[in-house]
């Protein structure tokens, strides 16, 4: 995968954290890119808090639109007001109409120089910091490549309700929220979910469940969202009982290849001979 280039950094000073305690804060934000399927996600993350929110994305150009619902939702929710959008110089961010909603809503814009990305160092600590825990997740559970922006949103989320050194005995959500995190509901990513089927959907000899994988959590519910990869369908639920220990993918093993007929063992032969002198 290709990182695409930086967005929104907050400072992460200690002393400019107490300053912005009971006002409106930064916002870092962080782009970064599949390049096989052309897919980005962005991630804006609140400088008081640390806390992060990321969405995925088909194309670049919908990062204003992401930022402008980021900004309705964290003003309604916590009645601060975000003052400054530290980012890179990626044309993204600097889109005519971009820069006119923010000259509009009065927030400050500042970017880092060419080429060094140290000047929006939270969001880059950040991206790097998601990918790692994604990487794992994906790596302990065998699961393919094509999962990792449900891998990416699954760690924001974790990353969020868990202690950083930012904030000191407390989770950004704690921070931003003013609650302790709920964290029974948590579960291992990629295990196997068997997704309860309700009695209106299925006939009296059918399954009572859907075997499933567990790719995240709902946003708007709660309930986990499981993914079928026979029928490619996404299951939404809160009736579901885990297996951790499995995974649906099996581990890659490496056998014992078994020798050949003596027929087979010399077209064989000659084939390699052939590309050989080809390369």
């Amino acid at each position: 995968a290709k990182h695409a280039n930086s967005a929104n950094n907050i400072d992460s000073h200690s002393r400019r954290r107490a300053t912005q305690a009971k006002a409106s804060s930064t916002s870092y934000t962080r782009m970064y890119g599949d390049r096989l399927k052309c897919r980005y996600y962005v991630t804006f993350i609140d400088d008081y808090s640390c806390y992060a929110w990321i969405y995925p994305m088909k194309k670049k150009s919908e990062v204003f639109s992401h930022f402008q619902k980021l900004k309705g939702q964290v003003e309604k929710e916590t009645g601060r007001h975000i003052r400054c959008l530290r980012s890179d110089g990626g044309k993204e961010y600097f889109s005519d109409e971009f820069t006119s909603y923010l000259q509009s809503e009065g927030i400050r814009r500042e970017f880092s120089c060419r080429h060094t990305p140290q000047q929006n160092g939270v969001a880059e600590r950040k991206n790097r910091q998601i990918l790692e825990v994604a990487r794992a997740m994906m790596h302990e559970k065998h699961m393919p490549n094509f999962y990792w922006a449900e891998a990416a949103s699954t760690a924001v989320y974790l990353m969020n309700r868990c202690t950083t050194n930012g904030v000191h005995e407390l989770t950004p959500y704690e921070l931003l929220v003013g609650r302790k995190p709920i964290l029974s509901h948590l579960k291992v990513f990629g295990s196997i979910a068997n997704v309860r089927i309700p009695n209106e959907q299925r006939q009296k000899p059918d399954a009572k469940s859907e075997e499933c994988i567990l790719i995240g959590y709902s946003s708007e519910k709660k309930a986990y969202k499981c993914y079928n990869p026979s029928t490619r369908a996404v299951r939404v639920s809160r009736d579901v009982v885990f297996d951790e220990s499995a995974s649906w993918y099996a581990p890659e093993t490496t056998s014992t290849p078994t020798p050949l007929d003596p027929e087979y063992a010399e077209i064989e032969a000659e084939a390699e001979d052939r590309l050989t002198r080809m390369f």
